[in-house]
């Protein structure tokens, strides 16, 4: 009996072992292979280099562009996601009806194409779209939006939270349904303001689902690439330039497949370190609150 259940086990688990073996596994090995060759990604000659691509790398102005970036966008793009998803939680939990319909509709964004979205985005704001034109003949204010280190990674933030709100307002919204009715009764009853509210039943008892989205919304910082890709091609000066942009730069228009190899296990560490030690700095900050 044991022998069988432990086979049915094996056949059911098997397609995710095969497509862990075959879609992770494997390329893993093979990239930790190519980070150690001068592969160019056309010829099948190559020579072993040991690890002067990982010193180039870490030498490199796109490689420290791409990590300080990172953070940059981290902190611009993580609070607003975060408060925006927050807030339409809480505005359509709210209501008195329709709610699934208003979800779906902030939850549009995310199901829509990158490219897409990139395109309406560097349309409007082009130098003759609409909004520079408003700003150049009402207001004689004229802003390159995708020119300017600074413009070019708030409008990445905030289209990346764009995209984003209605899918962590989703999560937010589900743990709002789970919280005990009761408890904001006894609080009104109790004189408590709507801040008071807020901060101390309505965090506290979110706390599980603000957890999964904060942790998602820090992955998706360290994993920015469509959006950069098509607004600014990582510039102006490397100013929005990103780990993915940065390893697709190097293996698809350098054709430095080895050194590309090397920028992703740089990636890769750098990501899981700094997404597990975030990761702890909450979890111990929602200990000291007692909300976890």
């Amino acid at each position: 009996m044991q022998k069988t259940s432990n086979g049915m086990g094996w056949l059911f688990t098997s397609p995710y072992v095969l497509f862990g073996i075959i879609f992770f596994f494997i390329p893993l090995i093979w990239s930790l292979f190519l980070a150690f060759t001068d592969w160019n990604l056309i010829s099948p000659e190559f020579n072993f280099v040991g690890f002067s691509n990982f010193i180039d790398a870490i030498k490199s102005p796109g490689v420290q562009a791409a990590f300080f970036n990172t953070y940059k966008f981290l902190i611009i793009y993580v609070p607003i996601v975060v408060a925006l998803s927050l807030t339409v939680a809480i505005v359509v939990n709210g209501l008195p009806k329709f709610k699934g319909f208003y979800l779906i509709g902030f939850f549009l964004p995310y199901l829509s194409s990158g490219v897409v979205s990139s395109l309406i985005v560097n349309g409007i704001l082009s130098y003759n779209g609409p909004l520079n034109t408003f700003l150049r003949e009402k207001m004689g204010i004229n802003i390159d939006w995708l020119g300017t280190p600074t413009a070019a990674l708030i409008v990445v933030s905030f289209m990346l939270a764009w995209k984003f709100t209605g899918y962590y307002g989703l999560i937010l919204f589900s743990g709002l349904a789970g919280i005990n009715k009761e408890i904001y009764e006894a609080a009104a009853i109790d004189g408590a303001s709507r801040w008071q509210t807020l901060w101390k039943i309505t965090i506290p008892q979110l706390y599980p689902a603000l957890y999964t989205v904060l942790i998602l919304a820090i992955g998706v910082s360290f994993g920015i690439f469509t959006e950069v890709y098509q607004l600014t091609g990582g510039g102006p000066n490397n100013a929005t330039n990103t780990w993915q942009m940065e390893i697709f730069t190097r293996a698809f228009t350098n054709l430095q497949a080895g050194y590309a190899s090397a920028i992703a296990l740089i990636a890769a560490v750098v990501t899981f370190v700094s997404i597990y030690i975030i990761r702890k700095l909450i979890e111990l900050w929602g200990k000291r609150n007692g909300w976890s």
